[in-house]
C-alpha cells in the first residue's frame, strides 16, 4: 500500500478556488483502480493550506492516476507544495 500525504501552499484568497476545482479531480480518484482514499482539504488554521492525504494499492495504480494531476490553471497557484509518497509495509486496523 502507498500513502501519499503533504500540504500545499496556495494564496489564502485562491484557497477555495482551488479546493472547488479539485472536485471532479477527487471523484475521478476515488473511482481509479487501486484508490483506497483521496481527500483535499482546507487547513484549519493556516488559511492558505490545503492538505493533502491519498491510500493507494500499489505504485501501478498511483503512476497511472497521476497523470490526471492538477490542471495548468491549479498549478499556477501552488506557490510552494510538501507532499510525499510512503510505501507502506504492514497495516493494522485499530
Amino acid at each position: 500500500m502507498l500513502i501519499v500525504s503533504g500540504k500545499i501552499y496556495v494564496t489564502p484568497a485562491d484557497r477555495d478556488v482551488y479546493l472547488a476545482g479539485c472536485a471532479e479531480l477527487i471523484a475521478l480518484a476515488r473511482q481509479a483502480q487501486g484508490c483506497l482514499d483521496f481527500h483535499l482539504s482546507g487547513d484549519l488554521l493556516e488559511q492558505g493550506r490545503i492538505n493533502v492525504y491519498e491510500e493507494w494499492s500499489s505504485v501501478v495504480d498511483v503512476e497511472a492516476f497521476r497523470g490526471l494531476g492538477p490542471t495548468q490553471d491549479q498549478t499556477a497557484l501552488i506557490h510552494d507544495a510538501k507532499v510525499f509518497q510512503h510505501e507502506v509495509a504492514t497495516s493494522l486496523r485499530l
